[in-house]
């Protein structure tokens, strides 16, 4: 074992194993420090990856190299495309994971790769010389040198396990220790630091469930892989099942409100608003006259479901006596207990655009610890920050990603900028560009950095070089070959269109609602390039959306100017008396890179940025003034 390396990544998770992968690919010499090396990749909640904006950021993860796509398709047991009935910038693959094939598909992919090392222990303490890292020290007494650290301790910083108001174990999650000293290191460097909760649900023996009580859900069953690169087969299938939860549970949760971590004063923290506990639902939502439960296999291994929709800090018997009045779960076996974990966050207005903690050089945070959940946000803050760590060593640009160029670029420019007041998750509504930040077209659009970048395989870029000439191939295609009246209007007719009188582009006729590009280009021409669904998809959207596309363009640019507009980090804006003393304080917090982020910070008016503007261009007039003189 080397006690030098170029990168140390600190946690195992999602956001560590990205990290430390990213790093890895270009070329870093990388050391992972787990506390427990069985658990790299730990699932800690919902055996899933992907759903709304989620899915979107894994497929963009993956156009890097990423972990979490690769790991998640070797695990499936049930894939489902969700909002396919809305249109395409919406649509979200969505994948239940067996937990123990995941795991061990993250370890694997990390072993495989060139220059990481992984080691199991503690670290207590980052090796600091003034406001740069130097390397971690572990509970060992062992000091690692290295120029870079990523910090991914997701929540084991203080963390603590409620349940009920009378148990209190601390720890990182079930059955691993929290860690301790590093927290108060962090804390005692000067950093700000909070709380947030978050919170898991029952697990139950599958065993013990009436299952004709419940309405089964399959997945679908399309030819689809969340990795560009890789077409790992796919394990056995398994249904998920819906319930629901009633008026006898939630009468027996408000009888025992008193008892909850939450509501009997336990927990301090904020939770996430959008996944509630079954505690916040039944006081928030009063009048819902029942809540939907999900039951989620773990794993083909095994038959223990996850219970989703149920989290909870209520005691031991309570969760047995509510879940026991859910149809289907009257005679269920309660094999692992809901609970609720609080722990420590550092606010990431703490943080530059690549995810460098300001006050320290060399010092990178990703994942929870930056007030997001959900590992997808936790995989694409790792790799953000694995990337961007070995940039400073080499003295090379950061990589910034813009908020059209990924949901990568919307998850960052959200925490540096506006900050959390809640556990942090990606929706497609937080973008504005999110017709052009599909699914589909995640490795058109980051493909060509990744591959610029180093961090693809030659393989990996041919099939990105074939990928975006099959796309350009059906659209050019599309645009110069005229399809028959005689042969499109059969299927005018069974879709109720209007037909067509003379030959038409096939672009044209494609742009019709219903209409398959892939269908008309085959009643065209003799012979239909064999391309993969993904580049038909791209195609017959960038066809049939063509217009809409050009104006996000046209906005993406507009907002690319303004992020041309840099601002001076040593700008003194408590002087700038022209902005408003709330856009003062703020901008001074946050102190953004360009024009474009300080619009982005709440409380910063238009005029606020036309007066920034105005005292940026008087100063460089005067600095120049000085050195003609």
């Amino acid at each position: 074992m080397r006690n030098h390396y170029d990168v140390i990544v600190i946690g195992g998770g999602h956001a560590g194993s990205e990290a430390a992968n990213a790093a890895a690919r270009l070329g870093a010499r990388v050391l992972l420090v787990t506390s427990n090396l069985e658990t790299i990749g730990q699932m800690s909640c919902n055996p899933a990856v992907g759903g709304i904006a989620k899915g979107t950021v894994v497929r963009e993860v993956d156009a890097f190299g990423g972990v979490i796509g690769r790991a998640a398709d070797r695990a499936t047991i049930q894939f489902r495309m969700l909002n396919r009935s809305k249109g395409p910038a919406v649509w979200a693959p969505r994948a239940q994971c067996d937990r123990g094939l995941y795991r061990r598909a993250v370890r694997s992919l990390l072993e495989e790769q060139p220059g990481l090392d992984l080691l199991q222990a503690t670290v207590a303490a980052l090796a600091v010389d003034g406001e740069c890292v130097r390397g971690v020290v572990t509970t060992g007494g062992e000091t690692i040198r290295a120029a870079g650290v990523v910090l991914t301790a997701g929540t084991f910083l203080r963390g603590r396990i409620h349940i009920g108001t009378d148990t209190l174990i601390d720890a990182g999650r079930a059955g691993d220790p929290a860690s301790m000293e590093l927290a108060e290191q962090l804390e005692a460097m000067g950093l700000s630091v909070e709380r947030f909760k978050t919170g898991t649900p029952p697990r139950i023996d599958g065993r013990s469930v009436d299952y004709s009580k419940l309405e089964r859900q399959d997945g679908e069953s399309p030819d689809y892989r969340f990795s560009h690169f890789v077409r790992a087969p796919r394990p056995e299938q398994r249904p998920c099942w819906i319930t629901w939860a009633g008026e006898e549970l939630k009468e027996i949760i408000r009888a025992d409100m008193h008892r909850s971590a939450l509501y009997g004063g336990a927990i301090a923290g904020r939770g996430p608003r959008y996944c509630p506990s079954i505690e916040d639902k039944v006081v928030k939502f009063p009048d819902a006259e029942r809540h939907q439960v999900f039951l989620e296999p773990e794993g083909l291994d095994t038959s223990e479901l996850y219970v989703n929709g149920l989290s909870t800090s209520l005691p031991v018997d309570t969760q047995l006596r509510f879940l026991q009045s859910v149809p289907g779960l009257e005679q269920v076996r309660m094999t692992r207990a809901g609970y609720a974990i609080e722990y420590d966050y550092y606010p990431p207005q703490q943080l530059t655009p690549w995810l460098e903690v300001k006050a320290v050089s060399g010092l990178f945070f990703a994942g929870q610890v930056n007030g997001t959940t959900g590992y997808e946000e936790a995989a694409a803050q790792g790799l953000v920050a694995g990337i961007n760590a070995v940039r400073r060593l080499r003295d090379r640009e950061p990589v910034v990603l813009a908020r059209d160029d990924g949901y990568l670029g919307v998850l960052v420019d959200d925490l540096v900028t506006r900050g959390v007041d809640e556990p942090y998750r990606l929706f497609t509504s937080r973008a504005e560009f999110r017709l052009l930040l599909r699914q589909d077209n995640a490795l058109k659009r980051l493909g060509p950095l990744a591959a610029e970048l180093g961090m693809l395989s030659v393989g990996e870029r041919a099939e990105l070089e074939g990928r975006m000439r099959g796309e350009d191939e059906l659209v050019t295609l599309a645009r110069r070959v005229n399809v028959e009246p005689a042969t499109a209007n059969p299927v005018l007719r069974e879709l109720g269109q209007t037909e067509i009188a003379e030959p038409q582009r096939v672009a044209d006729v494609a742009l019709r609602p219903g209409v398959s590009l892939r269908d008309m280009l085959g009643r065209a021409v003799r012979s239909v390039p064999g391309h993969l669904d993904d580049v038909w998809m791209s195609a017959e959207i960038e066809l049939k959306y063509a217009g809409y596309l050009e104006r996000e363009r046209r906005a993406a640019a507009r907002l690319a100017e303004m992020a041309n507009f840099r601002l001076p980090q040593d700008l003194p804006y408590e002087e700038l008396k022209s902005l408003s003393t709330e856009a003062r304080q703020k901008l001074k917090r946050v102190r953004p890179q360009s024009l474009a982020q300080a619009g982005r910070i709440p409380g910063v008016s238009p005029s606020d940025l036309q007066n920034l503007v105005l005292e940026v261009v008087r100063r460089r007039s005067a600095a120049a003034e000085v050195t003609i003189k």
